[in-house]
């Protein structure tokens, strides 16, 4: 194998690593943060209209 094969096959190599992390990680943050609860949801204000002093 010559330097230039050598060289690519590393390229490639660390490419693929890089891929590998990636996928890892967000399968984890998946994981993680799929289980959060954000709470509840916030009442509708419904025909109210509020009143702001904005002077």
């Amino acid at each position: 194998m010559t330097h230039t094969e050598q060289v690519i096959a590393n390229a490639l190599a660390a490419v693929a690593a890089s891929r590998a992390e990636r996928e890892r990680d967000a399968e984890r943050r998946k994981r993680v943060f799929g289980k959060i609860e954000i709470g509840r949801p916030l009442p509708a204000l419904k025909g109210q209209q509020l009143s702001l002093d904005l002077q």
